[in-house]
């Protein structure tokens, strides 16, 4: 007999989300209350935060295999979203990322793009038995073109997401070594070629790759917000200064402190302490990601679990080195962190992916 599903239901990974959503409303509003424009920030964000919880309950009780045959109209719509974001998208601070959508805010495409990618990327590595060059080039092309789309925008950030996400499922969707070596050194080519030429970047991107290897280059230009992250961490030693007293965070000294640096106002106020807190947590997010992809019934569930792993890994990872000077700043947000409602309610919605697919590890196979 099956258990039932409150039984089988991974509650530690769901609740340790919803905490941490929580504390990130508490540092917005702490990020935001001596700064009139940002005022109604957090309020916003308890908006988002309970859509996403609805979100990740629905997809929760979505049968994973949906997606799968879901892929084709998602990958279709999310590449109609990319595009006409590029001709009739709302800009600001040099980037074309969002769609305006009156008094409800704005959204931006590329987030959920990232979870319609990984359902794309497993939808077509489960559908062959083996995978070949011919199978990789299809994969790899399917994946490129809402890559570049992104990459126009321009957001390096999310781009170097989807290729995480790619490398992480073809890692463990291709069973030749030989195929994933010669795909990691095209890529590694790809990657030196963009970061020494001027072809691809933008100059405050190249900007950002300069400084963080030369930190102390251009300290009041291009190197400020590497410089006053570093001090905000720092300075909030064991315990921090207590919520609402960090001079770094109160005085607005980091720019976007509730948005790509909101990791800043975690250490100033809550010290070592909290910050460890908060990776201790994410630790348990990702091994009840792993979890879900060991006891994945198939090869669709155990690769896009890989891919959803692959994405909220590389965003605490870049996110967190980003603030503390050991990764670049590519300006990425922390999951269910930082302050967006695309953001957070596109991580509410892999996590209810990934509590599928473990929900469904003792359902009976007939």
């Amino acid at each position: 007999m099956e258990r039932p599903w409150y039984r089988s239901f991974n509650w530690t990974m769901a609740a340790t989300c919803i905490l941490i959503s929580v504390l990130g409303v508490v540092l917005i509003h702490s990020a935001d209350l001596r700064d009139p424009s940002a005022a109604g920030e957090w309020h916003r964000q308890i908006i988002y935060v309970v859509i996403g919880i609805v979100v990740m309950a629905l997809c929760a009780a979505t049968d994973y295999h949906r997606w799968q045959r879901w892929a084709v109209p998602l990958y279709v719509a999310n590449l109609g979203l990319l595009a006409f974001v590029l001709r009739g998208g709302h800009s600001a601070l040099g980037a074309v990322r969002w769609i305006s959508l009156g008094p409800l805010g704005a959204f931006q495409p590329s987030e959920p793009a990232k979870l319609i990618l990984a359902i794309t990327i497993a939808s077509l590595l489960a559908r062959w038995p083996t995978i070949g060059p011919r199978e990789m080039l299809l994969t790899i092309g399917a994946v490129a073109v809402p890559a570049l789309l992104i990459l126009k925008q321009p957001d390096l950030g999310t781009t170097l997401v989807v290729v995480a996400m790619l490398t992480a499922q073809l890692f463990f969707g291709v069973a030749n070594a030989g195929y994933f070596l010669a795909y990691a050194a095209v890529v590694g080519a790809i990657g030196a070629f963009v970061v020494g030429t001027n072809v691809v970047l933008k100059p405050f991107q190249r900007d950002r790759l300069l400084v963080f290897l030369h930190p102390n280059a251009d300290p009041e230009g291009a190197g400020w917000n590497l410089n006053q992250s570093k001090i905000a961490v720092g300075s909030g030693e064991l315990f921090g200064k207590g919520l609402y007293h960090g001079t770094q965070t109160q005085l607005n000294f980091v720019p976007e402190h509730s948005r790509d640096f909101i990791f800043t106002v975690l250490g100033e106020e809550l010290g070592y302490i909290g910050t460890i807190s908060l990776i201790v947590a994410y630790a348990v997010i990702l091994l009840g990601g792993i979890l879900a992809m060991l006891a994945a019934r198939d090869r669709f569930g155990f690769l896009l679990a890989a891919g959803l792993i692959a994405m909220l890994a590389f965003h605490v990872t870049v996110n967190v080195g980003m603030t503390i000077g050991i990764m670049p700043i590519t300006g990425i947000p922390l999951p269910f962190m930082s302050y967006g409602g695309s953001a957070v309610i596109t991580d509410f919605a892999a996590i209810g992916v990934l509590l599928n697919i473990h929900l469904q590890r003792d359902k009976l196979v007939f």
